[in-house]
């Protein structure tokens, strides 16, 4: 069960957090039933409540992944450029739920992306 390492990561940040599963289920806008499969590996969490768990949890989707083994941590020098995120942190002309907002956004394409340069990477014989 490949999502068995997932869920266990999930429940470990979780309680790290001291988050009670039913508030990170609250957060999350899943049941508490859903959430429970998940952190025990019985389902597969879509990529929206993946990133929602994330953002609760206050880490990313690349971070659980990698944690779980999926994909290799990025290194330094794949690490974000730090350049787009500080000027959209900078850009006054948006209120800072845009500007968070537009982060997400960024950082979900990002994480996206290496899960799946990760899959295609472990699909080539």
């Amino acid at each position: 069960m490949p999502h068995l390492m997932l869920g266990r990561i999930i429940r470990a940040q979780r309680e790290l957090a001291a988050l009670p599963m039913r508030e990170l289920a609250a957060a999350v806008g899943i049941s508490n039933p859903y959430l429970s499969q998940i952190e025990r590996g019985l389902r597969a969490p879509s990529d929206a409540v993946l990133n929602a768990i994330a953002d609760s949890l206050e880490t990313s989707v690349q971070r659980l992944y990698a944690d779980a083994g999926f994909v290799e941590p990025l290194s330094e020098d794949q690490a974000e450029p730090a350049a787009l995120p500080a000027q959209i942190e900078a850009a006054n002309e948006l209120t800072a739920t845009q500007r968070r907002a537009l982060l997400e956004v960024y950082r979900g394409f990002v994480d996206a992306n290496a899960v799946r340069r990760a899959r295609t990477t472990r699909a080539k014989p």
